[in-house]
């Protein structure tokens, strides 16, 4: 079917992002505040350091199976919005416009707020802001942000490399300092609240499962460089090598990370950790150490940020282009080829759950539907297999096949982990689930009203 709306009135999409973007890309959208604060819960699940850096071993290893499955699926589908597009072709549009909306309703524009709002908090550390200057600093920073990607996908890419190399360097300082400079924890007691080290715990198993859930949270986001797929230059070549070197990079990051944590606070201290880079920073260069940590948060938030503004719109404007939603969302800027209205739309939501206070309780509700999406989309890679083995595709002219490694094992864990990160999240509080499911069945009134007036335009 064709949709009107959304079909010769609006350039396409530009291909202007590169090798180095699109890895950018990937690890901007997996480097945000969790790094900085998710070990101190692992650590408290499983109390020591070898289960702790196992933990992370194992959460990178099944970030890098996504990262090829994806790399697949980039591969066989280049087109923008990612992970829509694939629930679409694979399952129908219902599902992949209950995809969209989460996004849209929460997942997205819930964290915008939240992550704008922990940006501003960290700023204000930095720049003895007062606390009231919170909300006005993070409504201004996702203005900001928007206006950039708003002027082309380049500029907002060249603003996510900044931030995103600012980052990296950030979380180097913390590893050399950890790693390099004398601590004051290795000379004295252990930090206040430490407690003494302890035995690893009578279940590990289930230990090990629970400490996966904040890694696979820290650790997910890759997924998001595939919605800015039509936007690559060679995509078939350059996004699943992205999304490899992207991934790798954290991998390794996040382990030295951890090795800093535990070689400055302990275990024991780690687990006792509100603030592990804070503290981590504060016992090797004194208070200032927590000035300088609180500024790489803010870097790394606010690169966070510019990733989830960038990159979502693609999602909303291909809901639309299928006639799913508002059809204005579907037409590109005819100058600079980005998704305009879809991203003013973003914005403003973003802004009114900023200032509402409602986006932390919201995300609560939703946070178990990112990983359901997770595990679906890559279930998609079963679908495309079968139809393949039964017709096969036409290859991309002149693109060589990229396949996922050690399918299907690797994509059935995958989608195993991801059902278990589901079921703990559901497990761990079954009433927000219960009111994020709701939230998510919110859809389906949704995508019948704007389907129905879709099917009553000819085509």
């Amino acid at each position: 079917m064709t949709y009107p709306e959304a079909s010769g009135k609006s350039p396409g999409y530009a291909r202007r992002l590169g090798l180095f973007s699109g890895t950018m890309v990937v690890i901007g959208g997996i480097i945000g505040a969790g790094i900085f604060l998710n070990p101190a819960i692992v650590a408290q699940r499983v109390r020591t350091p070898f289960l702790t850096l196992a933990v992370w071993v194992l959460g990178g290893a099944i970030a890098l199976v996504g990262a090829f499955c994806f790399g697949e699926l980039g591969n066989r589908k280049p087109k923008a919005g990612g992970g829509y597009v694939y629930l679409r072709d694979a399952y129908g549009p219902l599902p992949a416009f209950l995809y969209g909306w989460a996004l849209l309703l929460v997942m997205a524009t819930g964290a915008i707020a939240a992550v704008a709002v922990t940006f501003a908090r960290y700023l204000g550390v930095v720049l003895a802001l007062p606390a009231a200057a919170d909300l006005p600093v993070a409504v201004a920073a996702i203005a900001l942000l928007s206006a950039i990607n708003y002027l082309g996908v380049k500029p907002g890419a060249v603003t996510q490399n900044i931030f995103t190399l600012l980052k990296l360097a950030a979380l180097a300082l913390l590893i050399a300092a950890g790693l390099f400079l004398r601590t004051h924890v290795a000379a004295g007691p252990p930090p206040a609240g430490a407690v003494p080290a302890s035995p690893p715990p009578p279940h590990v198993v289930l230990a090990i499962g629970a400490a996966l859930v904040p890694v696979m949270f820290a650790i997910g986001g890759w997924q998001q460089s595939n919605f800015i797929a039509e936007e690559m230059v060679d995509v078939e070549r350059n996004l699943p090598r992205a999304l490899l070197i992207g991934v790798t990079v954290v991998i390794v990051v996040y382990l030295l990370a951890n090795v800093t944590y535990l070689r400055t606070l302990g275990a024991p201290g780690l687990a006792a950790s509100e603030a592990p880079a804070a503290d981590a920073m504060r016992s090797v260069l004194g208070s200032s150490g927590a000035v300088v940590i609180a500024a790489g948060i803010a870097l790394s938030t606010f690169g966070f940020l510019n990733l989830v503004i960038l990159v979502s719109p693609r999602v909303y404007q291909a809901m639309a282009a299928d006639g799913s939603f508002f059809p204005r969302l579907a037409r590109l800027h005819p100058r600079y080829r980005t998704p305009s209205t879809a991203i003013v739309f973003q914005g403003a939501w973003g802004i009114v759950l900023t200032l509402s206070g409602t986006y932390g309780q919201l995300n609560d509700y939703v946070v178990f539907g990112d990983w359901i999406f997770f595990g679906l989309v890559v279930s998609t890679l079963f679908v495309y297999r079968r139809r393949e083995a039964r017709a096969p595709e036409p290859a991309v002219p002149g693109a060589p096949a990229f396949r996922a490694w050690g399918y299907p094992w690797t994509a059935g864990l995958f989608v195993l982990a991801a059902a278990y990160v589901v079921a703990s999240s559901v497990a761990s509080n079954p009433r927000n689930a219960a009111i994020g499911a709701g939230l998510l069945v919110l859809g389906v009134p949704v995508f019948l009203f704007w389907r129905s007036r879709t099917a009553r335009v000819p085509g």
